[in-house]
């Protein structure tokens, strides 16, 4: 009994030791706080100027009730199996493949089929082995390449595409705009123009940022059917009900005047429906000049998406246009931290630079995954801050991995480079170290530019690793 109460008695007088420690030093830290980084501006760490991800996204009450209306008016039969093939559709979708590639393996077929024959020679006349070997070209090409079809969107299948897609890609969208909206809070757009429209999600999730200085929103979408469901949708499916949104437009082409301009131009899942590179490049610099400030561009998070907003990016910044009416050069604002190549495409196994948001799909209380791919680009150069001057704002490609006293960050450099960085508060500071922990996947973090001593190795992915 006296060894116990001994024993006691010493971890009571530790305690209290302890407890004295903790009270002094917290009344140090409140009597003389540290002062906060700069590249913090006063916001908290887990606000900080990087942060621009999203809580799980909900569509707008009024949009929600009426996508129901009009998926239980319409009654498509079998649609839960139709929604299930559309998404598999469109996420398994690939570019067209150019004629030029085709023609190229043609001949390279016909060539080493006429050797064989040739070799084989036979009883056969040579008109018998000509078909012979156009047959066996046509089922080889069939057989190697992708066959793209379009998508022609009449009613029901719009209804379709409304359940299946429109609560994903108002998500992504949202999320992409919270960028401008977030890092560039000054930005009050009058105009919007969205390509390849759709059901009018573009509106809605812009609606939800400048619904006070939107005076004119205009939707192109080349499907009738396509444009009078998305007049629907802002009409709460009433034909005779007055418009939630004021001011939009819907047109099946883009305006005439090549000198008209909208503040934000916006383009969502639509150069997946261009047949070919020649034409998507010449939709992105049609599109390109009519814009004044932003141009949003969106796509599956796949890497046919990724790869082609990559093509857009390199058309917008080597100025293919050859009609320059805006003397304004291209740069890219999000979410590449860079003009050089994208990195991702030089890796042996091409994985897509994507990002991914929650949000609660028409039917149900699962909330949902969108991946998506985007990119911004603007004319707006904007001046760095002196808070930059001593940080590289890097972003974030992957879910970050936290542990003990540390985090590890795969990350994408404004140098052209990936780098795994793992950040702890020893090395990188309190507030950077405080900060990536606040962080998630498509935010940008910034990494102290003292950091070139680090040394560099490879993870399993490829992509450099700094300790």
């Amino acid at each position: 009994m006296a060894t116990q109460s001994y024993v006691s008695c010493v971890l009571c007088q530790r305690a209290s030791v302890v407890r004295r420690i903790v009270a002094s030093r917290s009344l140090s830290a409140a009597a003389n706080p540290q002062p906060k980084a700069d590249f913090l501006k006063g916001e908290p760490h887990k606000r900080h100027p990087g942060v621009t991800h999203l809580k799980t996204l909900r569509l707008p009450d009024e949009l929600l009730v009426a996508a129901r209306s009009i998926i239980q008016r319409s009654q498509v039969t079998h649609l839960p199996d139709r929604i299930r093939k559309l998404t598999n559709f469109l996420w398994s979708r690939k570019r067209s493949v150019e004629d030029s590639a085709v023609r190229k393996k043609a001949v390279s077929l016909e060539k080493e089929l006429w050797k064989k024959a040739m070799e084989e020679a036979g009883d056969l006349d040579e008109q018998t082995v000509a078909d012979r070997i156009k047959k066996k070209v046509m089922s080889e090409l069939r057989r190697t390449f992708y066959h793209w079809t379009p998508l022609k969107y009449d009613e029901e299948l719009g209804v379709v595409y409304m359940a299946a897609k429109m609560a994903g890609g108002y998500a992504a969208v949202r999320r992409a705009l919270n960028e401008i909206k977030k890092r560039d809070p000054s930005f009050a757009p009058q105009s919007l123009l969205d390509f390849g429209s759709g059901l009018g999600t573009v509106a809605w999730a812009s609606h939800a940022y400048w619904a006070d200085t939107l005076n004119e929103l205009v939707c192109v979408d080349i499907s009738g059917p396509m444009n009078i469901l998305a007049e629907r949708l802002l009409k709460a499916d009433d034909e005779h009900g007055e418009a939630h949104i004021k001011h939009v437009y819907f047109r099946q082409f883009l305006p005439v005047s090549p000198k008209v301009q909208f503040d934000l131009v916006a383009s969502a899942f639509t150069l997946s429906e261009i047949p070919s590179a020649k034409e998507r490049e010449e939709a992105v610099i049609t599109l390109w000049r009519k814009t004044a400030s932003y141009l949003l561009l969106v796509e599956h998070g796949t890497k046919e998406g990724h790869q082609m907003l990559m093509e857009a990016r390199d058309t917008l910044l080597q100025n293919k246009d050859k009609i320059v009416y805006d003397t304004r050069p291209a740069s890219v604002f999000a979410p590449c931290p860079h003009e050089a190549t994208c990195p991702k495409l030089a890796l042996a196994s091409i994985i897509p630079c994507n990002f991914q948001q929650m949000y609660m799909p028409l039917y149900g209380h699962n909330c949902q995954t969108e991946k998506f791919s985007y990119l911004i680009m603007t004319r707006e150069r904007r001046r760095p801050s002196e808070a930059d001057a001593v940080v590289d704002w890097s972003r974030l490609i992957a879910p970050l991995q936290a542990r003990t006293r540390h985090v590890h960050c795969r990350l994408c450099r404004p140098d052209g480079h990936l780098e795994h960085v793992v950040v702890t508060a020893s090395k990188h500071g309190r507030d950077l170290y405080r900060c990536a922990r606040s962080s998630e996947w498509g935010d940008r973090i910034p990494i102290a530019r003292h950091d070139d001593d680090n040394q560099n190795e490879e993870d399993n992915n490829g992509e450099p690793t700094t300790h």
